[in-house]
């Protein structure tokens, strides 16, 4: 079968150098993907340039981006905007910046349904108990800012999955939860990935995170991917001296004697 997503790119910006050189990467239908790398790598590049916006951060980028056969950096704008939120969807790391303040829960959501299917009314009811939230009328009416920040992410993560797309981008979708929201919204994807097939690349700094989450995992240096494979195998036998540098700084608790 083929991959569901297949990059073989090279971006950079204007004002930089290349940050992707002929990057390549996979990720197979149903599988959840973590991408690990340091600061300025160029995670968010990649994904940037899979939903076709790198334009609007001044990039360009170069080379396949095959999903579901057709490649992305081929197609028009305007189909570029029915593959974005209803076939591929992002999981931002911004979580209440990415939300309208001024736009009650209820009113996000229709919009967002309204993106890619004709208006009707809806009930957002099994949505939100997916994502684990209040489904009641009076949570539909509170504004973004009545959120925790662990609330907020089950939100976004809910607007992300309402068309149900067959890929999800979370770009450092943990990186602002204290451990235990953390460990709520892992296992929060792992169902999503279980109920209903949906292939996750997971971008993160996070090993702990990639560790309990992901089946493979592909290491970015230097605007490659120098290791990539099995998520056991890749940090029991790390290859690459990037990918031992990053297992050998996992803090370790100390523990008193």
């Amino acid at each position: 079968m083929a991959p569901l997503l297949k990059l073989d790119i090279s971006a950079g910006y204007s004002n930089k150098p290349e940050v992707l050189r002929g990057l390549k990467l996979e990720v197979n239908q149903g599988e959840i993907v973590g991408l690990v790398g340091r600061s300025g790598e160029g995670k968010s590049t990649i994904t940037m340039s899979i939903l076709g916006l790198l334009h609007h951060q001044g990039g360009v980028c170069r080379g396949e981006i095959l999903f579901r056969g057709r490649d992305l950096n081929k197609l028009s704008q305007r189909k570029m905007r029915h593959v974005r939120g209803h076939e591929i969807a992002l999981v931002p790391q911004r979580i209440l910046s990415s939300l309208n303040p001024y736009l009650r829960l209820g009113k996000h959501l229709d919009e967002v349904w309204r993106a890619h299917r004709p208006p009707k009314k809806q009930d957002w009811k099994h949505l939100m108990e997916s994502v684990d939230l209040p489904a009641d009328s009076t949570f539909m009416k509170r504004y973004p800012r009545s959120l925790s920040v662990g609330m907020g992410q089950r939100f976004l993560i809910g607007m992300a999955t309402i068309h149900r797309p067959a890929l999800l981008l979370a770009d450092e979708p943990t990186s602002a939860l204290d451990t235990i929201t953390q460990s709520e919204i892992l296992r929060l994807f792992g169902h999503l990935n279980r109920e209903h097939g949906m292939a996750v690349l997971f971008i993160s700094h996070d090993l702990a995170a990639v560790m309990s989450l992901c089946h493979r995992v592909a290491i970015l240096h230097e605007g490659q991917i120098v290791e990539s494979g099995p998520v056991k195998d890749v940090f029991q036998h790390a290859q690459h001296p990037c990918t031992q540098q990053l297992i050998a700084a996992i803090p370790r608790l100390p523990f008193r004697r």
